[in-house]
């Protein structure tokens, strides 16, 4: 796998790309992930690199290093800033499920005056299609529209490479809100074609919402579940 030597610290990039191996369930909790030379060989870098990257992890309490045994997944949850909830890729984890996600297409586009995307982010946005695989089978499409500042952000097309929310963090953007909405709709054609759903099939259709400090929007995102192979679940703690 090629990282970028333009952003952040190589193992910094690595420890971020094994912390969602691990949140997606590629590498499971209970187990081990593969050896340091084994990544060293995959991300081309060197033994330092590699070991700074799980280090980190090992402080996060992410992973356990175990002399002659490997180093051990011991925690596979991220703590949310904003609530309790457990985030529902999280929940599908837990209950043994793999997640792999990957970026299919990213381009910058002319907003249509007095649209949606218009009136959100002004005459240009960039717009980012993926595709989450729920244990090696398609699962959700998503297209986020992201505010015009992300133009130039470099994205991987390695799946599992980097998140949404990473990649704007390399942006020093933040977010303090969110907000859902659900409803069942037909998915566009490409969507419904890359999900292996019948033309006229309803989806859950989910419209996301996330904002900056000032209040503005930093992200809008339609996503379409193909709710047959497995439901929306939230498990909330008190």
């Amino acid at each position: 796998m090629n990282l970028s030597r333009r952003n952040k610290p190589l193992y910094l990039q690595i420890k971020h790309i094994v912390k969602d191996r691990i949140l997606h369930g590629m590498y499971p909790l209970g187990g081990t992930i593969p050896s340091e030379p084994q990544l060293e060989e995959e991300f081309q870098v060197s033994k330092i690199t590699v070991r700074n990257a799980i280090q980190e992890l090992v402080q996060e309490g992410y992973l356990e290093k175990g002399s002659g045994r490997g180093t051990k997944v011991i925690r596979n949850t991220s703590a949310s800033k904003l609530s309790r909830w457990k985030r529902f890729t999280e929940v599908l984890v837990e209950e043994g499920h793999r997640i792999e996600k990957q970026w299919l297409h990213a381009e910058t586009v002319d907003n249509e005056e007095g649209s949606e995307l218009h009136r959100l982010f002004g005459s240009r946005c960039l717009r980012i299609e993926r595709v989450y695989r729920l244990n090696g089978v398609p699962y959700i499409h998503y297209t986020h529209y992201l505010s015009g500042q992300m133009e130039d952000a470099e994205l991987s097309p390695e799946p599992n490479a980097q998140s949404l929310y990473e990649l704007l963090e390399e942006q020093n953007i933040a977010l303090v809100r969110f907000r859902d909405e659900f409803a069942a709709s037909l998915a566009p054609a490409e969507a419904g074609r890359i999900l292996g759903v019948a033309p006229g099939t309803p989806l859950l259709k989910r419209t996301r919402y996330s904002y900056g400090e000032n209040d503005e929007v930093v992200e809008y995102s339609i996503g379409y579940y193909h709710t047959e192979q497995q439901t929306y679940v939230v498990n909330y703690e008190v």
